[in-house]
């Protein structure tokens, strides 16, 4: 299913990439981005959001392939048309925040009442998912500009798909015939805080576009003692406080660029199209999971960054 959306979002991509290179023959400037570019974006985005795969690391591909920020003059206009684009690749998220607070509305109304003092677990839960939340707050603020500036480039995301496959491989490899029964594995109601802020400590990893936040989040709470579905359950609500602040931050920081550069509407239906995607993509990779690891997703990731780095090499993209 994931694979299907992939390829027909490069599908169009070509389509709107071609669609790019006629408006630059009657507009002074080619960086924004069409209604179908963004409706491309949102399906990347909420497909790979929440899968180990990098969301970050496919939208910057495919902001490349279609020519999203990249126009044809230099100078600050250039500059002013990458900003938006980077931007856009971390706010287009709120989308798929939105599918997982739905998705999973009783676990959210559940904390909603331990902050009120109705319900012991769930403030447990805030607990833990905020201790989980600050290490990557932490460096966030301390490291944010500087990944920007030195990460967000084709070669450094190519090389962190290389390395987080060979990585899940290898945990994949190793765990196999080593797995303990699922009785043995905790429920998310007995996660400790300081478990979370090793889960934390983890995500900061995923800071590097490529690596992916939920890969790392997911790994860290099984290697804490969670069962799997709940690491995966911890990741997406860990994902909406990380990602919402992400998203508040560039929004406050770059929005008034965004929609300087790109039309609102259009950067609205991304945010659609991104939450529709990511509901689907969530209870699919729930399911996957449930029966098998995520080996899958590390052969995907190296064949990935194989094939980006061709591409690369033969200025394709």
């Amino acid at each position: 299913m994931v694979a299907l959306w992939l390829c027909l979002g490069m599908a169009c991509a070509s389509w709107a990439g071609r669609d790019v290179e006629s408006r630059q023959q009657t507009e002074a400037f080619s960086g924004g981005m069409t209604l179908i570019q963004a409706v491309v974006l949102g399906l990347v985005e909420g497909a790979t959001e929440y899968l180990p795969v990098s969301s970050t690391g496919h939208l910057l591909l495919a902001q490349r392939f279609m020519g999203i920020g990249e126009p044809q003059v230099s100078g600050h206009r250039k500059s002013t048309a990458k900003t938006a684009a980077d931007a856009y690749a971390i706010c287009i998220q709120a989308g798929a925040i939105l599918a997982v607070l739905g998705l999973y509305a009783a676990r959210v109304k559940q904390m909603v009442l331990g902050l009120m003092g109705k319900d012991p677990s769930g403030f447990r839960m805030v607990v833990n998912i905020f201790a989980g939340f600050a290490p990557a707050a932490v460096c966030g603020l301390m490291l944010a500009d500087r990944i920007q500036a030195v990460l967000f480039g084709p070669w450094p995301v190519i090389a962190a798909w290389f390395a987080g496959g060979v990585a899940i491989l290898a945990v994949a490899w190793w765990t196999k015939g080593r797995r303990r029964l699922s009785s043995d594995s905790m429920a998310l109601d007995e996660l400790t805080w300081k478990m979370a802020l090793g889960i934390g400590v983890a995500q900061c990893v995923a800071m590097w576009p490529g690596v992916s936040r939920s890969l790392m989040t997911i790994v860290g709470g099984v290697l804490v003692g969670l069962s799997v579905p709940a690491a995966v359950e911890f990741s997406f609500l860990l994902g909406v406080v990380t990602l919402g602040a992400a998203t508040g931050y560039e929004a406050l920081k770059h929005g008034e660029i965004m929609l300087a550069m790109f039309d609102p509407l259009v950067l609205l239906a991304g945010l659609m199209v991104a939450f529709v995607s990511a509901a689907i993509a969530v209870k699919w990779m729930v399911a996957y999971l449930n029966r098998h690891g995520l080996a899958l997703f590390g052969y995907y990731r190296v064949a990935l960054a194989a094939g980006a780095a061709l591409l690369m090499t033969m200025n394709v993209v």
